[in-house]
């Protein structure tokens, strides 16, 4: 048995082990430029290394849904694309096609019920994580996914997939276009329900709806400071800057992460440019980077502990992906316009890569 054999063995024990305990603690956010634009990311956490790769995939290529009893709804993209893809599988976890519609799928546990497999709806039916990749290929705007959603020309069904356990993954899923519209995708008792999405934030479970509800126990929040007080004639002023976000929630948990994105992303100044507003996802992102150790579950003796894997964002108005990871903080840029579309293949490249340092000891000059 070859060392990697043993590897992939141990890994795929690990997330049967780690898919019953903790679960990702993704978060997406949306933000805006001063004319209006928009631009989008998101954070990936997982509790074991999940291998992770950067793909970009070209028009007219053939894609099958996979059901775990044979093939499922059958399409070919209409649009390149790019985006991430976990483990083998070329599915796009989370990307962007060449339209400017994105889309990603984030952790549903305890709540996503997908529609049962039969003889009727085979036809149509995808895997979790083929519904990312059908989204992508087939529609240009949110009005049209959400069309097609709600006249169910697709079903999502429990299917088994390499690298993600013994059971159907749950997802939910966050599509955005490029003028900036957005909605949220669940399955839920069976059938996909579709919300829309105006503050462009997306964390786990609950549902959507639980969320946007309890952002109302969060109305107090502002971002400027609180005003001092008075008491029996001695005057009480804040101690610093942050005043008025006293009471936000910092746990990890995904209510606390939706109603922080939110207060983090709607509070954000908009930029002159659509690549100043990416840097600023990053920068709102880093705020929900989980270090190795602090969110962790002990399974049979053995640590998992949840993490920030890999972190990105899209520019539909540029078609550049960016991203980077835990190992490399330094951002990486695949540019969709300098892919052949039109290419017979599907280019690929593993995320895996170890961060540099830029020594700075030549660069000092004197002081005069």
């Amino acid at each position: 048995m070859t060392t990697t054999t043993i590897k992939t063995m141990i890994l795929a024990v690990a997330v049967v082990l780690f898919a019953h305990t903790i679960t990702n603690a993704c978060t997406g956010i949306k933000i805006k430029t001063k004319d209006g634009k928009t631009v989008h990311g998101r954070t990936l956490e997982f509790g074991v290394e999940v291998s992770t790769s950067l793909v970009a995939i070209p028009k007219d290529y053939q894609f099958v849904g996979k059901t775990d009893n044979g093939d499922g709804l059958k399409y070919k993209t209409k649009y390149s694309m790019t985006g991430i893809i976990t483990f083998t599988d070329i599915n796009v976890a989370d990307g962007m096609n060449s339209a400017g519609l994105s889309c990603g799928a984030f952790y549903f546990p305890t709540i996503a019920e997908y529609t049962p497999l039969t003889k009727k709806n085979q036809s149509k039916a995808l895997s979790p994580l083929d519904f990312n990749n059908w989204v992508l290929a087939q529609f240009a705007t949110v009005n049209e996914a959400k069309k097609a959603i709600e006249n169910d020309e697709v079903v999502i069904v429990p299917t088994v997939l390499d690298g993600w356990g013994e059971t159907a993954p749950p997802f939910h899923y966050v599509v955005y276009d490029k003028s900036g519209n957005s909605i949220v995708v669940e399955p839920i008792g069976g059938k996909l329900v579709v919300f829309d999405n105006p503050i462009g934030v997306m964390t786990n479970s609950p549902s959507f709806d639980w969320h946007m509800t309890n952002l109302r126990n969060y109305t107090n929040l502002k971002t400027e400071n609180a005003n001092s007080m008075t008491i029996e004639g001695v005057t009480f002023k804040q101690l610093g800057q942050g005043s008025g976000m006293n009471g936000i929630p910092g746990d990890f948990t995904p209510p606390s992460r939706f109603v922080r994105a939110t207060a983090f992303s709607v509070t954000a100044l908009p930029t002159e440019t659509t690549f100043d507003a990416i840097k600023d996802v990053f920068h709102i992102l880093n705020n929900f980077d989980i270090p190795k150790g602090f969110s962790r579950e002990v399974v049979k003796g053995e640590i998992f502990a949840d993490y920030t894997q890999l972190t990105c964002a899209r520019d539909p108005h540029t078609l550049k992906y960016y991203y980077k990871t835990y190992n490399d903080q330094t951002l990486k840029e695949f540019n969709l316009n300098l892919f052949d579309a039109n290419s017979k293949n599907i280019l690929i490249l593993n995320t895996a890569s170890e961060q540099t340092v830029d020594n700075v000891n030549k660069k000092l000059k004197n002081m005069k």
